[in-house]
């Protein structure tokens, strides 16, 4: 069997929401299938999109929470669509959406002092003058490109000029950061100017600004970890990238401390983990790995139906085996046996695969891991819970049901390397996928 295991989570959801990379390296047969988990909603969701888990951009500015007085605030990409489209006049030029622009603040000038501090005020100038210069240079690669371009161009101005105005505003640099990376996302595979990667950086030097004014501010140091992300996967397994991946999960680590509650940053970091386990050496990859386990165990204890982190853990469980088995090292009484590691990995797959059985991804996998699920004992059993159609209802509504329990699989997590995670684990997935009504699908996994 192939070593590598599956895309990141941003590159499972890249058609549906944007996304990108992955376990680094070459694929095995885990990789495969054309159709994506669809995308989760950052809030972070975010995921978990979906970030997803992938990168929320555009719903990250759509949701952006305004933390000024209205008076000074920023557009959101909502508010921009919402005007184009009521105002009918979507612009059609760059020079259109200058005027736009200039017109829409001016506005607001008189009521607001111009920014004093001249030094500083030019250097802000210059910085903006060259990402407008990067994004103004960006056309689409088709006409849904270019008109969503056009809208960005016409957010950019708008932050442009926020910040114009006040250079504290972490608001308008925040978004503005949103509307580069969105942007490096309409960018031609084959364009060497603008690259997708100046148009990254570039993002990346105003989620800096902005977390550096706003040290609390979650979600850009989540959207930058993606960015970073991003620049790493475009540079392979090298040093650079390595470092890359470094900063990205530093970032990922602060984003979870700033909002512990957030699946997808979670996932996120669990995956950036991975493809830092890739590059490194040898010696440092054992604990890095195990150190995303542990991420992606998290998510899960977030959320119990998050798919796309119970399937990231079953890969990085399955890779964990493979590495065991090619380096051929004693399996002391703490380790956990390569075959152990197999069967735990097919437990997390068939899971991810009973809650949304149509994804061809998780199909694939699922065929290739079938065989190491721990069968055929099975156990029938009762569980108190909701009523269908009121996952809500109080106790006192709950009843009996019956399901159907893998126990020799809880056995082996539970009795295992981190015991008490696996029980946790294990039990609230089948909780999860039963109360979904989908014990069907988990059942004819089992028996094949």
């Amino acid at each position: 069997m192939s070593t590598e295991i599956e895309e990141s989570e941003e590159q499972q959801i890249q058609q549906q929401n944007r996304g990108g990379g992955g376990g680094g390296g070459e694929k095995s047969e885990l990789d495969s299938g054309n159709e994506q988990p669809e995308p989760v909603d950052p809030k972070l969701e975010s995921n978990g999109s979906t970030d997803m888990d992938k990168r929320p951009v555009v719903e990250e500015i759509e949701r952006s929470e305004i933390r000024k007085d209205e008076g000074s605030r920023t557009f959101t990409m909502r508010e921009l669509l919402k005007e184009l489209k009521d105002d009918g006049n979507e612009p059609s030029s760059d020079a259109e959406l200058l005027t736009t622009a200039t017109a829409s603040d001016g506005d607001r000038l008189d009521a607001i002092s111009p920014y004093s501090q001249d030094d500083i005020h030019q250097q802000y100038l210059g910085e903006n003058n060259a990402a407008m210069e990067l994004i103004n240079s960006v056309t689409g690669v088709d006409e849904e490109g270019r008109s969503r371009q056009r809208i960005l161009t016409f957010a950019a101005k708008r932050y442009a000029s926020a910040i114009d105005r006040n250079p504290e505003d972490y608001d308008a640099l925040y978004n503005w950061a949103l509307v580069l990376q969105e942007s490096a996302d309409n960018v031609s595979p084959d364009s060497s100017s603008p690259s997708k990667d100046a148009l990254l950086e570039e993002a990346c030097k105003k989620y800096d600004e902005a977390t550096h004014l706003c040290p609390t501010l979650h979600d850009a140091f989540y959207n930058w970890a993606i960015a970073i992300s991003d620049r790493a996967k475009m540079r392979g397994r090298t040093k650079e990238a390595e470092e890359l991946w470094k900063q990205a999960t530093k970032n990922y680590e602060k984003a979870v401390q700033l909002n512990w509650n957030s699946p997808q940053a979670l996932n996120n970091w669990g995956l950036a983990l991975q493809e830092l386990s890739a590059i490194v050496p040898a010696r440092e990859k054992q604990t890095i790995v195990r150190t995303a386990i542990s991420k992606f165990r998290a998510a899960i204890q977030l959320q119990f139906d998050f798919h796309r982190a119970i399937y990231n853990l079953g890969t990085v469980l399955y890779g964990l085996a493979e590495d065991t088995l090619r380096t051929g090292r004693p399996v002391n009484a703490k380790d956990v046996s390569p075959n152990e590691l197999y069967s735990q990995s097919a437990i997390y797959i068939a899971a991810a695969h009973a809650l949304k059985p149509n994804y061809s991804v998780y199909r694939s996998a699922l065929r290739l891991v079938r065989s190491m699920l721990p069968l055929p004992y099975l156990k029938v059993g009762y569980m108190t819970a909701p009523p269908a159609g009121n996952p809500i209802a109080p106790h006192s509504d709950w009843k009996q049901s019956q399901f159907v329990l893998n126990h020799e699989g809880l056995l082996q997590v539970a009795e295992t390397w981190e015991s008490l995670d696996g029980w946790i684990d294990a039990i609230r997935l089948v909780y999860t996928i039963f109360a979904r009504g989908k014990s069907d699908v988990l059942a004819g996994v089992i028996t094949g």
